[in-house]
C-alpha cells in the first residue's frame, strides 16, 4: 500500500502518547497531524480529508468512562461517515469499546498498544477507507443515471445477464436468509453483499468482513469469536471477534471454499446456533447476524472432493447468486468503463472527456479474464497514461490473444512473480489453497502477495 499519501489524524490530550504515535507511523510513511482536544480534532475534519482517524476515548471531562470520546466519534460520524475512525483508550473496558465499534468506529486498541498491530489496523483502515469513498462516489452516480423506485442506488447491470441476478438482490435481499455469492475472480462479489446488505432491514447495523479463507489456524477463532486476555502467550487484552461485532448485522465471509476443514467445524456451530465462546473463555455468548459469503472456487467440487462440509454448504446456501463474467454481460462495459473514467480522473486531476471510438471498441472486445476489478485497472491505466481529451487504445495497455507470450528473460523478479501466481491461479481453478501448496507458499503467504498484484 502506498502510505506516502495517506494522512493519518491522532488525537489525544496527552503528548507523549501523540510523540510516540506521530514518530511510529512517521517512519512507516504516513503523513501525520495530531491534535490534544475534540475540538481540534473536529476543525481538522471540518478543514481537510483524512485517510484515518485514530483517537482516545478520554479527555479532559474525565478519564475513565469514554463517553466524551462516545460523543465525539457521533459528531465525526455526522461530519463524515465515510472517514475510518479507530479508538484508543487505557482506561475503557471492552464494554466501551464495543458501543465504540456500533457508534461507527471500525477497530480499537487498548494501551500501551503493539505496534504492528497497530500498524497492520491502520493499513487496512486506510484501504477500506479508500474503497468506501470510491464506492460511495460510484453510487451517487448511479443513484443520479438510475434508480429504483425508493432511490436506493443500483449495480451497474443493465445487461440481460445482470437482470436474473438483479431480481435475486430484490427477492432476497430484505430478508434473513443466507446467501453464498459466487463467481470467477474479480465479477463484483463483494459489492453484491454490501447490496444485499444496503436493502436489508439490517442496513443500520454493521456490515464487517472478513476474508476467512486466509486466516491461518492460529488466529481463525481469535479473529472471528474474539478472546480473553491471558487466553495464549501474544494475548495481552481482551479482543472481540467478528460476529461480535456484526451483531445485529451482516457479517460477510470473503473465501469461504479455502477455509481448512477443522476450522469449517467451528464455523458450522455458531451458523447453528448463533452461539459461541471467546478463546479461553467459557461464557456463551450469542449473537443475531445475517451471513453473507463467496466464494471463486466450484464448491460442490469441493464437496465431492471432501475438502469442505457438505452441512457448512447448507448453512451458507439459503440461497446462491451467482455472478456471470464481464465476457458474458458486455453490454455493461461502456457504463462500467464511464464510471470507473469519472472515477480516476477525478482522484488523479485528470480532464477526460470520454474513450475514443478505438478504445471502447478495444474494451469491448478484450476478454477480461479479470473481469471487472481487471476493467477497473485498465481504467485507472488509461486515466494516468492519457495526454488528450480522450481515451486512445495505447493508453489501455491491453495485451490481445495475439501477441506473443513474455520472455522470463526479458521481465523483472516482480513481474515473474505476478506471472507464475497467475497462471498458478487459473491452473488450480482460482483456489489459493491449492494454488499456494503448488506454489510452496503457505496460503497466508499467497494472500499477501494476491493483495500486493490486486488478484
Amino acid at each position: 500500500m502506498d502510505t506516502a499519501s495517506a494522512r493519518v489524524l491522532i488525537a489525544d490530550d496527552q503528548v507523549d502518547v501523540l510523540e510516540a504515535l506521530r514518530l511510529l507511523l512517521k517512519s512507516e510513511g504516513f503523513q501525520i497531524e495530531t491534535v490534544t482536544s475534540p475540538a481540534r480534532l473536529m476543525s481538522s475534519l471540518e478543514a481537510r480529508d483524512f485517510d484515518v482517524v485514530l483517537m482516545d476515548l478520554n479527555y479532559t471531562r474525565d478519564t475513565t468512562s469514554g463517553e466524551e470520546g462516545l460523543e465525539l466519534l457521533t459528531r465525526i460520524q455526522a461530519l463524515d461517515p465515510a472517514v475510518p475512525v479507530v479508538v484508543m483508550t487505557a482506561w475503557g473496558s471492552v464494554d466501551v469499546a464495543v458501543e465504540a465499534m456500533r457508534r461507527g468506529a471500525r477497530d480499537f486498541i487498548q494501551k500501551p498498544w503493539e505496534n504492528e498491530r497497530l500498524l497492520t489496523i491502520i493499513r487496512t483502515q486506510v484501504e477500506l477507507g479508500r474503497a468506501l469513498r470510491r464506492g460511495q462516489r460510484l453510487e451517487a452516480e448511479n443513484q443520479l443515471l438510475r434508480s429504483d423506485v425508493q432511490g436506493r442506488p443500483t449495480l451497474i447491470a443493465e445487461s440481460q445477464a445482470m437482470q436474473p441476478i438483479l431480481q435475486m438482490i430484490s427477492r432476497v435481499g430484505p430478508s434473513d436468509a443466507n446467501v453464498l455469492i459466487t463467481g470467477e475472480n474479480g465479477t463484483g462479489k463483494g459489492v453484491v453483499a454490501r447490496v444485499l446488505h444496503a436493502v436489508s432491514h439490517r442496513a443500520n447495523k454493521p456490515l464487517v468482513t472478513v476474508n476467512v479463507g486466509g486466516l491461518s489456524e492460529g488466529v481463525f477463532e481469535s479473529e472471528l469469536f474474539g478472546h480473553i486476555k491471558g487466553a495464549f502467550t501474544d494475548a495481552k487484552t481482551d479482543r472481540v471477534g467478528r460476529f461480535e461485532l456484526a451483531d445485529g448485522g451482516t457479517l460477510f465471509l470473503d473465501e469461504i471454499a479455502n477455509v481448512p476443514l477443522p476450522q469449517q467445524a467451528k464455523l458450522l456451530r455458531v451458523l447453528e446456533t448463533g452461539e459461541f465462546e471467546r478463546v479461553g473463555s467459557s461464557r456463551t455468548r450469542r449473537v443475531s447476524v445475517r451471513i453473507l459469503s463467496a466464494t471463486n472456487a466450484d464448491i460442490a467440487a469441493e464437496v465431492a472432493a471432501a475438502r469442505f462440509r457438505q452441512d457448512l454448504l447448507f448453512r451458507l446456501n439459503t440461497v446462491e447468486i451467482r455472478l456471470p463474467p464481464l465476457r458474458d454481460r458486455r453490454e455493461d462495459i461502456p457504463l462500467l468503463a464511464a464510471h470507473f473514467l469519472r472515477q480516476h480522473a477525478a482522484r488523479y486531476r485528470k480532464n477526460l472527456t470520454g474513450f475514443d471510438q478505438n478504445a471502447m471498441q478495444a474494451l469491448i472486445g478484450h476478454p477480461w479474464p479479470g473481469n471487472v476489478r481487471e476493467l477497473d485497472h485498465a481504467v485507472e491505466r488509461a486515466v494516468l497514461m492519457a495526454q488528450g481529451a480522450t481515451v486512445k487504445p495505447s493508453d489501455l495497455g491491453l495485451h490481445t490473444g495475439t501477441e506473443s507470450s513474455p520472455r522470463l528473460e526479458d521481465m523483472s523478479l516482480e513481474e515473474v512473480e505476478y506471472f507464475l501466481i497467475k497462471k498458478t491461479l487459473a491452473r488450480c481453478d482460482g483456489s489459493v489453497s491449492r494454488a499456494a501448496e503448488a506454489l510452496g507458499l503457505s496460503r497466508s503467504a499467497l494472500y499477501r502477495r494476491l493483495e500486493k498484484f490486486g488478484l
